[in-house]
C-alpha cells in the first residue's frame, strides 16, 4: 500500500526487538515478542517462537507476530518442501502473496532478505508469467509461480505467489521482513491468483471462515501479537464483538460516521465515510480536515499553509454570512447525469451545503469537480485512475473546503465569528507533516483528549495513550513522543477514506468473517 511502508521506513529508529524459539507438542507456530527499552542505536534479529493455545480448536492456526518498532507486525511463512522461512507482514490491505527471489541479483535489498530459490524445492511448479504489484510510491517487479506454502501448522497446497527480483522504488532494504502475505479480496489480487487464505478454505484447512488478529498493547509483553485462522483466542478480548458489513468487496471496508474530539463533532464524515481495515499499515489515515483538527486538539507540530491562511482572511467574512444566513444565492448549479446536463437556479441552505458549492459560488472552486474520479484504489492511497491519470484539485479549492467544514462546525457549537475565524487562522498552522511525523510534547499526553470512530450505533474511543506512539532515545534524554494520525486524502467517490491500521487494531481485536462478509470488534485486552 501506498504509505503503509513508508510509515515503517519513517520510524525505523523507534524500538528495538528480540525473540525465541520453541516447539508446541500440537504444533501450533507462534512468533513471540521479547522487547527491550524503546533505543535509537540497537536492533537485535528475531527468531520464531512455537508453543501450546489451549483456547483455540485443533483446527485453528495460530500464528505469533512479531512487533518491529511498535508500527509494524509480521510472523514466519514457510514456501516449498523443505519449507523455506520468511518473515511476511500478514496485510488485510493486499492480496498477493510475494518474496524476494533466488534470481533477483540486481537490487541491494535482495541481498538482505531471504529469498526462495526453486531449485531446491521438490514441489515447484514453474508458471513464469511476468507481474508488478504496487506498494509504496511505485511497484515491485517479478513474476509468478506456484509451490506449498506452509502457515502455522498447515501445508497449502500448490499455491500460486509472486517471486520477486526487482524492488522499485520500495524501500525492502529498510524493512525487517521479507515479503508480504495478503488477506484481502480476490478481486483485488493482481493477476487474478487464488489468495492464500482463500486456499485455506477451499483445501478444508480451517472449521470456519473467520481469522482474528490480537495485537498486544503491553509495550513490555514478550508476544507482539497473534493472527488465528478459522477463530479467534478469548484470551485477548472481553465482550461480545460488534459486527459491521462489509461495504466494497476488494479490501476490507466498512462505513463508519463522525469522528469525534471528545464530545466535539469533526464534522467531515457525518454522512458517512468508506474505512478500510488494514494490519499492514501501521497508524491511522484519514482526511486532513480531520487530521488537522486533531494536531490542533492535541498540540501536534504541524506546517503552516500560507495559502489556507490568506483564504481565511480574504473570504472567512464571505463566507461566515453565507452560512450564518442559513441560505446562499447560487446563480448556476451544474449537474452532469452521463451525457445530460441540467442548469438549475435555487436556493441551497448553507449549513447542509457541499462545501465545494460554496467555494465554487466565491470563486476558489470550480464545477469541474464533478468531474469522474478515480475509478479504482490499487492500492488504499493510490489516487489514479487505471490509465495512471492523477485525480487532482487546485490547493485553493481543497483549503476553502476545509475551511468552510470547519466553520460549519463552529457555527453548530453556536461561537462568535471573530473566535471562530482565530479558531480556524489557527488551524491552518497545524496542517499535516507531509514529509514526517508530527510530534507532540510528550509531558501533556495524559491533557489529550479521546478520539472517537462512530461505527454504526456503537462508539470506539481511542485514549491519547492509545493513539500517541512514544520511543525513549536514551537514559540522558527525555523520550520523544509523535501522534498516531496521518493525512490521507482520497477523491469522490472512493472518498472520503479512513484506514484504520494497527494502532486502532491493538485497540480492538478484529475478526475478519470471511463467511459472512462483515468485521467484528471487541475491547482487546
Amino acid at each position: 500500500m501506498n504509505i503503509k511502508y513508508l510509515l515503517v521506513v519513517i520510524c525505523l529508529w523507534l524500538c528495538s526487538i528480540s525473540l525465541s524459539l520453541t516447539i508446541s507438542d500440537d504444533g501450533l507456530m507462534r512468533v513471540s515478542l521479547k522487547r527491550r527499552n524503546l533505543d535509537f542505536d540497537t536492533l537485535n534479529s528475531a527468531i520464531v517462537l512455537k508453543s501450546v493455545d489451549k483456547n483455540c480448536s485443533q483446527k485453528d492456526v495460530v500464528v505469533y507476530l512479531k512487533n518491529y518498532f511498535d508500527v509494524q507486525y509480521f510472523g514466519e511463512i514457510g514456501i516449498g518442501s523443505p519449507p523455506q522461512y520468511f518473515n511476511v507482514v500478514f496485510d488485510t490491505g493486499s492480496s498477493n502473496l510475494w518474496v524476494p527471489s533466488s534470481k533477483c541479483i540486481f537490487s541491494i535489498a535482495c541481498y538482505f532478505h531471504s529469498k526462495y530459490s526453486s531449485k531446491i524445492s521438490t514441489t515447484y511448479k514453474e508458471i513464469g508469467i511476468r507481474c508488478k504489484i504496487p506498494y509504496d510510491q511505485g511497484y515491485i517487479y517479478g513474476f509468478f509461480s506456484q509451490d506449498n506454502v506452509k502457515v502455522g501448522d498447515i501445508i497449502i497446497k500448490d499455491q500460486g505467489f509472486s517471486e520477486i527480483t526487482r524492488e522499485g522504488n520500495f524501500a525492502l532494504l529498510a524493512l525487517p521482513f521479507d515479503g508480504i502475505l495478503g488477506l484481502g479480496f480476490q478481486d483485488i489480487s493482481v493477476g487474478g491468483v487464488t489468495p492464500v487464505w482463500y486456499n485455506m478454505i477451499e483445501q478444508g484447512q480451517v472449521l470456519e471462515k473467520v481469522f482474528s488478529f490480537w495485537l498486544n498493547k503491553d509495550p513490555l509483553g514478550e508476544i507482539g501479537g497473534e493472527i488465528v485462522f478459522g477463530g479467534m483466542d478469548k484470551r485477548h478480548f472481553k465482550g461480545e464483538h460488534t459486527y459491521f458489513p462489509i461495504s466494497q468487496k476488494g479490501y476490507w471496508q466498512i462505513e463508519v460516521g463522525d469522528i469525534l474530539l471528545a464530545n466535539d463533532t469533526t464534522g467531515f464524515c457525518d454522512g458517512g465515510c468508506a474505512a478500510i481495515v488494514d494490519s499492514g499499515t501501521s497508524l491511522i489515515a484519514g482526511p486532513t480536515g480531520v487530521v488537522t483538527q486533531i494536531n490542533h486538539a492535541i498540540g501536534t507540530e504541524g506546517y503552516v499553509s500560507f495559502e489556507c491562511k490568506s483564504i481565511v482572511h480574504n473570504y472567512g467574512d464571505l463566507i461566515w454570512e453565507s452560512l450564518i444566513s442559513g441560505v446562499c444565492s447560487l446563480s448556476l448549479y451544474v449537474l452532469i447525469f452521463s451525457t445530460l446536463t441540467f442548469y438549475l437556479s435555487r436556493y441551497v441552505t448553507c449549513l447542509q451545503l457541499n462545501p465545494e458549492i460554496l467555494c465554487a459560488n466565491i470563486g476558489l472552486c470550480s464545477y469541474n469537480g464533478f468531474q469522474r474520479s478515480n475509478d479504482v484504489i490499487e492500492t488504499v492511497v493510490h489516487n489514479e485512475t487505471r490509465d495512471g491519470s492523477q485525480t487532482t484539485k487546485s490547493p485553493f479549492c481543497s483549503f476553502c473546503n476545509m475551511i468552510v467544514l470547519w466553520i460549519q462546525v463552529q457555527i453548530q457549537q453556536s461561537d462568535a465569528k471573530e473566535k471562530v475565524l482565530k479558531h480556524v487562522d489557527e488551524l491552518c498552522e497545524r496542517l499535516p507533516n507531509p514529509v514526517g511525523q508530527s510530534f507532540i510534547n510528550c509531558s501533556s499526553v495524559s491533557d489529550m483528549p479521546n478520539i472517537t470512530f462512530s461505527i454504526g450505533s456503537k462508539l470506539f474511543h481511542l485514549s491519547p495513550q492509545q493513539y500517541i506512539l512514544k520511543v525513549d532515545d536514551d537514559k540522558d534524554s527525555s523520550p520523544v513522543c509523535y501522534s498516531g494520525f496521518v493525512a490521507l486524502d482520497v477523491l469522490s467517490p472512493q472518498g472520503p477514506l479512513w484506514v484504520l491500521g494497527d494502532i486502532f487494531l491493538k485497540a480492538y481485536h478484529t475478526v475478519f468473517d470471511y463467511g459472512n462478509l462483515r468485521i467484528g470488534f471487541a475491547e482487546s485486552v
